[in-house]
């Protein structure tokens, strides 16, 4: 009876002791495959760190190679604003009488020129006025002769004083009525020279004052015209400029001169330059805001813009040099912004940098000092490799 129940504590112990075993087997088997994992995975998230670049791939894509370098860099001044032409280089059109739009041919964009016939307006009245300039017109040949005599006469003693008093008034108020409507028929666009009893018209044309484009066109066919109506507007561009906004207080950074680099809100990825080439003086009282007139760099660039197109600009102050790479060899991924660094003839390492501004092709590099000053970077063709 004793021996049977050592054996049973015997056996007991034998399958702990084995149960023990296999637990520890299977832990070690289970930290084994663990390690396994994380080393592929740490193996894994190295190899995307890694570019590998044969030389036949570096010529096809037209790749280059290059250091950090020394680049001046700007403080700017952000500002938004539009184009816009001077005020002598638009006009608003309209008539100097009132009457029905006759014809009108234009339509927004045409280019006119100066002189040339916007449209033709229509009224009775027109008639009258040339009337009366002609009778003025025949009357004064007949009281300028006898002024001129009742003159002899007065200073022979021939004649009374009072004939030629009266004689004097007729000839200056009809005089004055005359020249009244010579100036009347030149805004009517009707030569006074050529006017005669043969050509009056109810109908007169109203001309561009300046070669343009007729930017604006509110007349139509039949509608009755005020003076006061705008009827068409002209506008010149060939001194189209930039008006821009500043806070007043970045006024004492701005100067004549200065470089301005914008860009339009449609095409961000587009810069234009200009300069800067009048300060206001004035701040204006409801949103603190100084206005800022610049010029075009390359006036040929006037023909791609338009007065009222909205900007945004970079006024560029101050400068000073600061470690940089070009703008190329920096790509963005979430923020983020990486270099690929090169570690031998075809392998390329991206690594994080910290950035500041960019200017000229080339942004400014805050974290030059983790590298040697003769480590080499892909400089040109680098945004692919760097994002895939």
């Amino acid at each position: 009876m004793k021996n049977t129940r050592n054996n049973s504590s015997n056996s007991i112990y034998i399958k702990s002791l084995l149960l023990v075993a296999i637990m520890a087997l299977a832990s070690c088997n289970s930290k084994e495959k663990s390690e396994v994992k994380n080393t592929d995975a740490t193996e894994k998230a190295e190899n995307t760190d890694i570019a590998t670049i044969t030389e036949n791939q570096f010529k096809s894509g037209d790749m280059e190679l290059g250091k950090i370098t020394t680049q001046p860099f700007n403080t700017v001044v952000k500002a938004n604003g539009m184009f816009a032409v001077p005020p002598e280089n638009q006009a608003d059109v309209s008539a100097y009488f009132a009457g029905y739009v006759k014809d009108i041919n234009l339509l927004p964009g045409d280019a006119v020129k100066k002189g040339q016939t916007l449209f033709t307006i229509e009224n009775p009245e027109y008639v009258q006025v040339q009337q009366n300039f002609l009778e003025a017109k025949g009357r004064l040949n007949y009281l300028k002769s006898d002024y001129d005599r009742q003159k002899e006469l007065i200073a022979d003693n021939v004649t009374s004083k009072k004939n030629f008093l009266k004689a004097e008034s007729e000839y200056t108020v009809t005089l004055a009525q005359y020249q009244s409507l010579k100036k009347r028929l030149s805004l009517m666009n009707i030569n006074p020279n050529t006017l005669s009893g043969d050509n009056i018209r109810s109908v007169i044309s109203v001309l561009s004052p300046l070669s343009g484009y007729a930017t604006t066109i509110n007349a139509t066919k039949g509608m009755y015209l005020n003076p006061s109506d705008v009827a068409i507007t002209v506008t010149n561009t060939d001194d189209l400029h930039i008006e821009l906004k500043i806070f007043e207080k970045d006024l004492p950074m701005i100067k004549m001169g200065q470089p301005i680099n914008f860009r339009l809100q449609n095409n961000m990825d587009k810069v234009y330059q200009g300069k800067v080439h009048l300060v206001n003086k004035t701040i204006n009282a409801e949103d603190r805001t100084v206005n800022i007139h610049g010029d075009l760099v390359n006036e040929d660039d006037a023909k791609l813009f338009a007065p009222g197109m909205y900007i945004e600009a970079e006024i560029l102050t101050t400068s000073s040099e600061h470690p940089a790479l070009p703008t190329e060899a920096v790509a963005n991924i979430d923020n983020d912004f990486f270099v690929l660094v090169k570690e031998n003839e075809q392998t390329f390492r991206r690594v994080l940098v910290k950035v500041g501004t960019t200017n000229n092709g080339f942004t400014q590099i805050l974290n030059a000092d983790d590298f040697k000053p003769d480590t080499q970077f892909l400089t040109k063709g680098a945004f692919n490799l760097i994002t895939e």
